[in-house]
């Protein structure tokens, strides 16, 4: 979950074909004429239609956009609002870089990373579905029965200036030992080694990391987790991200594209939460987007809190609550310098919520909370 095109509009070619006939010009005349008025019925065939392009990365509230992709939902969603829709897999980190540089029309990511890479490089972004927030899917490991109060002093592994630090230090301070953060010696390591190299040094004693991860390193009999996102519920959110200028371009194809965006998001959702065949079928499409079997997945999903309706995720973003929660991020976010250079403050970089409020200046509001969307999917308007 952490690091780890434009529309192509066609144009309708006049046939230089001449005759000299008049009843050949007639049946050109007409041929134009209707294809005129097909044109006008039809304007959105497949080569004149504004084509989205979304970036995933494998994580358990994400890989449906893999399933969503190939099950059909979202081209019906798509054609409906005459537009096409194109997802691509990327490794987290590189799928951020490639949001920042305007190579993806939208993108999934936590709420961190939208407020600490397109926000903080003033890529003005709008948060449109809210999918989870991670309920247990992070952890802090330790070996032979460590306690927060004995980290001090020793090593801990872990992806820094990422939501694992954010975890790690949520953990200490909960636990009153805040002025103890600078006597961990923190190892930035990478997810692909983290496994393999915290497991092969019984002299490494503590590492932060997210499934399936943690569940490789739980393996080991003499590891336990002391703390979990599940103790911080809500702080850890998975989006997904547009960028504002798609979202307003003046065609309304951006508005076109976050209506069936979102359509497609909750008709899986609500597959995958039915019960029964259908909800098997959706949660085997999505574990093969990681090559993980279905039960692994299931195990990964109970973890992770989905927002199975567009009405849970609304209330969840309008809640007061949140914005407290995404208080908390901001200001770890800047305490790391992660919100840009020459920032000198918090509110250097803003957050917009739907109420009208704002953290932060509101001449420079980078990053949105727009529940528009799941508010139409909720009733029943998209």
């Amino acid at each position: 979950m952490v690091p780890c095109k434009r529309a192509r509009v066609g144009h309708y070619k006049e046939s230089r074909v001449f005759s000299r006939t008049p009843v050949a010009r007639f049946l050109l005349v007409v041929s134009v004429a209707i294809a005129s008025v097909v044109a006008c019925v039809l304007p959105a065939n497949a080569a004149e239609r504004p084509t989205f392009t979304v970036g995933w990365s494998i994580y358990a509230g994400w890989n449906p956009y893999y399933y969503m992709a190939r099950s059909g939902i979202l081209k019906r969603w798509a054609d409906k609002y005459g537009i096409e829709i194109k997802v691509q897999r990327f490794d987290y980190a590189a799928s951020l870089d490639a949001f920042v540089a305007k190579n993806l029309d939208a993108c999934t990511m936590t709420n961190m990373e939208a407020l600490d890479m397109p926000a903080a490089s003033g890529v003005d972004s709008t948060a449109i579905i809210l999918g989870d927030y991670s309920n247990g899917n992070d952890a802090v490991l330790v070996r032979n029965g460590l306690s927060f109060s004995q980290l001090p002093g020793k090593s801990l592994m872990l992806v820094q200036k990422t939501v694992s630090e954010y975890l790690f230090e949520r953990g200490m301070v909960l636990n009153g030992l805040q002025d103890q953060l600078s006597k961990v010696k923190l190892i930035n390591t990478s997810d692909s080694d983290i496994v393999p190299t915290f497991l092969s040094n019984s002299s490494n004693q503590a590492a932060v990391t997210w499934k399936p991860l943690v569940s490789e390193i739980l393996r080991d009999k003499h590891v336990t987790s002391i703390f979990d996102s599940s103790k911080i519920p809500g702080e850890i959110l998975d989006l997904l991200v547009v960028r504002t200028e798609v979202l307003r371009r003046p065609d309304g194809s951006g508005e076109r594209f976050a209506k069936a965006i979102s359509g497609a998001w909750f008709e899986t959702m609500a597959q995958m939460s039915a019960g029964g065949a259908i909800a098997n079928q959706a949660v085997s499409g999505s574990a093969a987007a990681s090559g993980d079997s279905v039960e692994s997945y299931r195990e990964q999903l109970s973890t992770t809190y989905l927002f199975s309706t567009p009405r849970s995720a609304v209330d969840f973003v309008r809640n007061p609550g949140f914005k407290q929660k995404m208080d908390l991020v901001r200001q770890f976010c800047f305490q790391h310098g992660l919100l840009g250079q020459g920032v000198r403050s918090v509110d250097d970089v803003g957050i917009l919520y739907p109420d009208g409020t704002i953290h932060g200046k509101k001449e420079r509001v980078r990053l949105r909370f727009d529940v528009t969307y799941m508010q139409l999917a909720h009733e029943g308007k998209i």
